[in-house]
């Protein structure tokens, strides 16, 4: 999600507090999210994509018509410019998730972890190369160490980490159309899903029609799950809201982290994935450069 377009410069304490402890429970959760699709791995990954989209809109709609912010989704679709950025953002969003689900549902969760990772020092490379933002010092030491992470797994894997790539990428191309919509993140999330929705209706029809589908012919305990989606997604959608706007960026993009170290966490320890030594040696690198990143942002946000 666009941080800067929802985060608040200034707030009181009580509201602060209240913000990061919503922020670090929402990063907590998004870490903890593998532990919820590998109970789905029997099942289509795209066919868990559609009910997402299906489910998510339930839930997101019922928010905003209860906020009685309908109309700022109507406004959303007026033009064909905005629809059309809509469904790119959408477009982009749904390859996330399904390239996550099908990467943690393969056995590569501490991969999905590295894609996001990379996601803040991708936002750096992406300013400087396509808004032509000039980088300090710093920030192209911390790029540096993080290519130099990457091609350290390259080495040790054989091939590019494909999954943390197409996710970084996909992740950041989100966030910059994002950043430049509008929308907030409730109301951005509920029109991406509501263009989508048609699609992934259609799709579970047909899945259901042609025998395939999950609903009806799963245990009730995987129903309960699938039906879930929607409140996976959402909740710390909302908490993510709630937190942004109460919080001050820097402090917002320190707890960002929270949620790929939990992911790698699991995988290391909880699925016991292998992490050679020239894989932790590719994940300092890019630690240091994170660190260095956030301690320069830090640093230039204080001097402002």
């Amino acid at each position: 999600m666009s941080l800067r377009a929802l985060s608040s410069p200034a707030a009181s304490h009580p509201s602060a507090k209240a913000g990061a402890l919503a922020s670090a429970v929402c990063y907590f959760a998004w870490g903890l999210v593998p532990l919820y699709w590998k109970q789905l791995a029997s099942i289509n990954p795209l066919e868990l994509i559609a009910h997402r989209h299906v489910w998510s809109l339930v839930l997101v709609f019922g928010v905003v018509l209860a906020q009685g912010s309908f109309g700022l989704v109507r406004a959303a679709l007026s033009t064909p410019q905005s629809a059309a950025l809509n469904i790119f953002s959408a477009t982009l969003l749904t390859a996330n998730w399904l390239i996550y689900i099908w990467g943690v549902n393969t056995g590569h969760v501490i991969e999905c972890s590295l894609g996001y990772f990379l996601v803040p020092l991708l936002n750096v490379a992406l300013g400087r190369w396509l808004l032509h933002e000039q980088l300090r010092r710093l920030q192209w030491i911390a790029i540096t160490l993080a290519a130099l992470g990457v091609g350290v797994m390259v080495a040790q894997l054989g091939r590019p980490p494909w999954i943390a790539l197409a996710l970084a990428a996909s992740w950041t191309a989100y966030g910059f159309l994002r950043k430049k919509s509008p929308l907030g993140s409730l109301i951005g999330l509920t029109v991406e899903t509501l263009l989508l929705a048609p699609f992934a209706v259609a799709f579970l029809l047909w899945q259901h029609h042609t025998g395939t589908g999950a609903l009806g012919r799963v245990d009730a305990a995987t129903h309960v799950l699938v039906l879930s989606s929607g409140v996976i997604t959402a909740v710390p959608l909302l908490l993510f809201a709630f937190g942004a706007r109460r919080i001050r960026l820097s402090t917002m993009g320190l707890l960002q982290y929270i949620a790929p170290t939990v992911q790698f966490v699991l995988g290391v320890w909880v699925y016991h994935e292998p992490c050679p030594r020239e894989r932790l040696l590719g994940f300092i690198f890019i630690w240091v450069g994170l660190a260095l990143y956030t301690a320069d942002n830090l640093w230039a946000q204080r001097k402002q």
